[in-house]
């Protein structure tokens, strides 16, 4: 299978992006699309593993490492861009979702 497409990583996660600030509007919980956004992250690599893998029960450990140690250090960038760039909030919504757990530092 050869690749044709030119889209670049980044332009495929702000096309993701664009879709989680739309449900997180129409839900007005972030939290919760987080949530939903990380959960269809992990399945969505487990898949992939699957697929590129050979023996994936001999190969699970390594897939969580890799993946892991991928997520944490595209996680550590993006917060140090948010520590240098501090996003505008708007109003806090008026009925929190209490079934995501909240980050409070």
């Amino acid at each position: 299978m050869t690749d044709t497409s030119n889209t670049t990583i980044f332009e495929l996660a702000d096309q993701f992006i664009a879709l989680a600030n739309q449900l997180s509007q129409q839900e007005g919980d972030v939290g919760k699309v987080g949530t939903a956004l990380r959960f269809a992250a992990a399945r969505f690599n487990a898949f992939e593993a699957a697929i590129k893998s050979a023996d994936l029960g001999a190969e699970k450990d390594n897939a969580l490492e890799w993946f892991s140690a991928e997520y944490r250090e595209m996680l550590s960038d993006n917060l140090d861009d948010h520590i240098a760039n501090p996003p505008v909030m708007q109003e806090e919504p008026a009925e929190v979702d209490d079934s995501v757990q909240i980050f409070k530092g």
